[in-house]
């Protein structure tokens, strides 16, 4: 889940400080762009929000 990614680096880095991926990068440019959309928050905010979210997949698949 990119939006897990996206949370995980916000939490740990901060606001992204990389320039987009290129072109052929579908991977790459997916995980910046879901970095990039956590921009913003701080790092206590995109924590609880990762546990959060991590908390509710784990309630929905019973892990």
């Amino acid at each position: 889940m990119t939006v897990l990614y996206g949370l995980y680096k916000q939490a740990t880095v901060g606001d992204i400080n990389i320039e987009r991926p290129g072109f052929f990068d579908f991977i790459g440019k997916a995980k910046w762009d879901a970095w990039s959309a956590k921009q913003g928050l701080s790092k206590e905010e995109a924590m609880a929000a990762y546990v959060e979210l991590v908390e509710k997949l784990k309630a929905k698949y019973g892990i």
